[in-house]
C-alpha cells in the first residue's frame, strides 16, 4: 500500500492506494483558518500535524498502516512556515490567500524588473517571498529568529522524518526558484529579505526525501524507515493524480482555490498575463497555470450564509429564473489571475424584490464559471489554448457547476472516477515511483472517465451576454475596494 497525504486549507486528506493505483480508503480531518485582521489568513502548523494524526487514525481502522510501503506528500502552496534554530515555528504560518504583502510585491518588482521572467510570475501577495519581506519590515523580531523557511506539506515531512526538504513544484510557488534552471535564486532571495541558507534542499517529486522516524511511526502506526517521497505542491500533485504529464495535458481544479493547469515541456513564462509558469514535480516538465483564489469556495460560503446544504441549493438552482439571475463577484479573498488584486471583494448586483435563493445560487455558479473564462483568456494571451480539460477537486462533485463551466467555456469537461481524491492520490502515485514500483510512464496514467459534460449552445449564448457585464462590474467596483 501507498499513503498520500494532502495538507489542504480546509482539511488534511489521506488516501491509501494499492500497487495497481486503486484507491483502497480515504479519510480527512478538518482545519480552520485564523484571520487576525481583514485580508490576513494564518494557520498553526501543529494543527496540520494533529489533523494528519487524526486522518491516519481513521485509515488505521480500515487498513493497518504498518503495511504502507512509501508515503507521498502534497499541500497548499505558497504558505510561509518560518522556523527557529530548534525547528519550532516562529509564528503562525501565513497562507496562500493572505493579502497583506501588496506593497512588498511592488517593491520586489521595482528592485528586479525582470522578476517575472525568472520566477515564472509577477510578484503577488500570496506568494512566500513577499511575506518574508513583510515580516522583515513589520515583525522584525520574528524575522530575526528565522533559521529555516519551509512550505506547509514540508512541515509534515519534518514531523515524519526529521528532514528539511521540498520539491520543485512547491518551491516554484515561493518566488525564490529560478524556474528554468530549477535552483534557488540568490537574486530572488536578495530582493525579499531572505537568506538562501534558510531554504531547504530541493528535489524532484519522485525522489525519496527521508524516512519515517521512530517517533512518527509510533504516532501514526507506520513502520520505522518507510520512505517519504518529495511529493508536490497541490496543483502539481493533482496533475499526477489524473495523468497530466505530457505537453498540452490540461485540467481544471475546483477546491478552496481554483486552477486552470496546462503541462508544458519547457519553461514558458508570460508574466504580463498574470499566469504562473512553474516547474512540475517530475523531471523535465513545467506547467502554465491560471490561479484563482476562490475556486469553488464561494458556493461553500453561500451554503453557510443561506443555511442550506450544497446539494439542496444545486437542486433549487436547476429551476431558477435565469432571466432574473443577478450578477455575483466571487472574490471573497481577492483575486490573482487575471487581476492580481488583493483588495477586491465579493458582492451581488441586480437583486430585485422577486429574486430568490435559487437565482442567487445560480449567480454564484455563473461567477465561478466566469473566473475560468478569465483564466482561459489569460492563458490564451500566453499562447496556450485548451480544448478538452479534465476536472478534479471537491467541487467536481457538483453536476450543475460543471455543466455551467462547460457552457461558459464552450468546451467539454471530463470528470474522472474518484475525481475528488485529487492531490492526495497524486501524492500516493509519487510515493509508488519513489519506492520503485514503476516509472512515471507506467504509474501516471489517466483514470477512467466517469462523465463528460458537453456545452449547450443556448446556454453559451446566455453566458456570452452576461460575462461582459460581470467583467465591467469588477472594473466599476475596483476603486471602492482599493479605497476601503
Amino acid at each position: 500500500m501507498y499513503l498520500g497525504l494532502d495538507i489542504g486549507t480546509s482539511a488534511v486528506k489521506a488516501v491509501l492506494a494499492d500497487q495497481h493505483g486503486t484507491v483502497l480508503a480515504s479519510a480527512s480531518a478538518p482545519l480552520t483558518i485564523q484571520s487576525p485582521r481583514p485580508g490576513w489568513n494564518e494557520q498553526d502548523p501543529d494543527a496540520w500535524w494533529q489533523a494528519v494524526i487524526s486522518a491516519c487514525g481513521d485509515l488505521e481502522t480500515q487498513h493497518k498502516l504498518a503495511g504502507v510501503a512509501a508515503i507521498g506528500l502534497s499541500g497548499q502552496m505558497h504558505g510561509a512556515v518560518c522556523l527557529d534554530k530548534n525547528q519550532i515555528p516562529v509564528r503562525p504560518a501565513i497562507l496562500w490567500n493572505d493579502g497583506r504583502a501588496t506593497a512588498q510585491c511592488e517593491a520586489m518588482s521595482a528592485a528586479m524588473p525582470d522578476i517575472g521572467r525568472v520566477a515564472g510570475a509577477i510578484p503577488m501577495p500570496g506568494f512566500t517571498a513577499p511575506k518574508l519581506l513583510w515580516l522583515a519590515q513589520n515583525e522584525p523580531d520574528a524575522h530575526a529568529r528565522i533559521h529555516h523557511v519551509i512550505l506547509p506539506k514540508d512541515y509534515i515531512r519534518l514531523k515524519l522524518t526529521g528532514t528539511l526538504a521540498t520539491d520543485m513544484a512547491d518551491a516554484a510557488g515561493t518566488h525564490w526558484l529560478d524556474q528554468a534552471n530549477r535552483v534557488w535564486s540568490d537574486e530572488l532571495c536578495a530582493v525579499s529579505a531572505t537568506q538562501r541558507a534558510w531554504l531547504p534542499p530541493c528535489h524532484e517529486g519522485i525522489e525519496v526525501s527521508g524516512h519515517v522516524s521512530a517517533v512518527a511511526a509510533q504516532s501514526l502506526g507506520l513502520t520505522v524507515g518507510t520512505p517519504v517521497a518529495s511529493g508536490g505542491g497541490d496543483a502539481a500533485a493533482g496533475a499526477i493524480g489524473i495523468g497530466a504529464v505530457q505537453d498540452g495535458d490540461a485540467f481544471i481544479s475546483l477546491g478552496t482555490s481554483g486552477q486552470l493547469f496546462v503541462v508544458t515541456d519547457s519553461f514558458r513564462p508570460n508574466p504580463e498575463s498574470a499566469i504562473h509558469a512553474y516547474a512540475h514535480c517530475i523531471p523535465d516538465r513545467w506547467f502554465q497555470m491560471a490561479a484563482m483564489l476562490n475556486g469553488a469556495s464561494p458556493l461553500a460560503w453561500w451554503a453557510k450564509i443561506s443555511r442550506a446544504a450544497i446539494p439542496e441549493l444545486l437542486t433549487e438552482a436547476e429551476s431558477a429564473d435565469q432571466n432574473n439571475t443577478p450578477l455575483f463577484l466571487p472574490y471573497l479573498t481577492g483575486e490573482r489571475t487575471p487581476h492580481n488584486d488583493a483588495a477586491i471583494r465579493s458582492g451581488f448586483y441586480g437583486l430585485g424584490g422577486d429574486t430568490g435563493r435559487a437565482e442567487m445560487t445560480r449567480a454564484v455558479l455563473d461567477a465561478i464559471a466566469y473566473t475560468f473564462c478569465d483564466a482561459r483568456d489569460a492563458l490564451a494571451q500566453a499562447g496556450t489554448t485548451i480544448s478538452n480539460p479534465a476536472v478534479i477537486g471537491g467541487g467536481a462533485r457538483g453536476d450543475l457547476l460543471l455543466q455551467t463551466i462547460s457552457d461558459a467555456l464552450g468546451v467539454p469537461l471530463r470528470r474522472y472516477q474518484d475525481a475528488e481524491a485529487g492531490p492526495a492520490f497524486g501524492a500516493a502515485r509519487l510515493a509508488m515511483i519513489a519506492a520503485g514500483a514503476g516509472t512515471v510512464q507506467e504509474i501516471v496514467t489517466a483514470p477512467n472517465v466517469e462523465r463528460t459534460f458537453m456545452p449547450a449552445q443556448t446556454s453559451r449564448e446566455r453566458h456570452d451576454a452576461r460575462i461582459g457585464r460581470f467583467r465591467k462590474l469588477y472594473r466599476v467596483l475596483k476603486p471602492f475596494a482599493s479605497s476601503a
